[in-house]
């Protein structure tokens, strides 16, 4: 009998020069332990995006979220959406 597992993991994770940060991640189904299929998901977080502790739900790309969205970032990211609209 084989065995079906599914198994979902960040594949990528770019931080952009205005202090979005892509994210992709994958889900891999696997028969045996050999996957047999995959599905992307992605999304782009705004510096300090409330989605963003969903999103992010491994600590290790949440520190690193945290780090780059100092108040600066977050306070030119306003200030260049402000004067965009």
């Amino acid at each position: 009998m084989s065995i079906f597992t599914e198994v979902t993991y960040i594949s990528q994770f770019n931080i952009q020069p205005n202090g979005c940060i892509g994210v992709r991640k994958t889900t891999d189904v696997l028969k045996d332990g050999v996957v047999i299929s995959s599905t992307y998901w992605r999304c782009v977080l705004a510096p300090n995006a409330p989605q963003a502790s969903i999103v992010l739900d491994e600590p290790y790309y949440a520190a690193i979220a945290a780090a780059a969205w100092t108040p600066e970032v977050i306070a030119a990211y306003q200030a260049q959406q402000a004067q965009a609209a």
